[in-house]
């Protein structure tokens, strides 16, 4: 077996996880029929090991967008919190390597390529936010611009007052309620 593959018996709790959270969460996709999910996410194996990952980090994935350019379903980590299992982590690995004390374990972007997903970008973020309110006690890394990150900087986002909020801080600052959510096209 492939290190990126799922036994059969992973994938076939994976898809029920999957279908259950999409009938439970209709509003989300209204026009999507899970039938067609389950036979694109059939024939991509390594996609299946993504969203199984997504799923044990406590990401809870769902899908959120149909691209009809590409074809592809949209997975977002719809927890309500930054997912758990990727909090208290850096924003890359060069601000990693750059942190001189008290390193965290991980960055979220080396964290989420290794997941094979992408963390949101602000855009992404904000549309997550439609489809309930996310992050209201967590805070969650987003993708940061070249320009910002080059100073040093990265953004983060959460939901308090009603509102989406978008901050920048140190790119190599981690807290134990700051993660990092992902996205995942199949």
């Amino acid at each position: 077996m492939n290190k990126k593959e799922l036994s059969t018996q992973q994938n076939e709790d994976l898809l029920l996880v999957l279908r259950t959270r999409f009938e439970n969460n209709l509003h989300r996709h209204k026009t999507i029929e899970w039938l067609n999910v389950k036979a694109k996410l059939e024939g991509n194996p390594e996609k299946c090991w993504s969203l199984n990952e997504m799923e044990i980090t406590g990401g809870e994935p769902d899908i959120i967008e149909y691209d009809k350019s590409t074809d592809e379903f949209i997975f977002y980590d719809c927890a309500m919190e930054s997912p758990k299992g990727r909090r208290s982590c850096c924003y890359d690995n060069e601000a990693l390597v750059a942190r001189k004390e008290n390193k965290p374990k991980n960055s979220a972007i080396e964290t989420a390529a290794s997941m094979g997903i992408k963390i949101l970008s602000e855009s992404q973020y904000r549309v997550l936010q439609q489809y309930g309110n996310f992050d209201t006690k967590t805070s969650s890394w987003i993708e940061t611009p070249g320009d910002i990150r080059k100073l040093g900087g990265a953004l983060f986002a959460d939901f308090r007052y009603n509102n989406i909020f978008v901050y920048h801080n140190g790119a190599e600052s981690y807290y134990a309620a700051r993660g990092f959510r992902g996205l995942l096209r199949v």
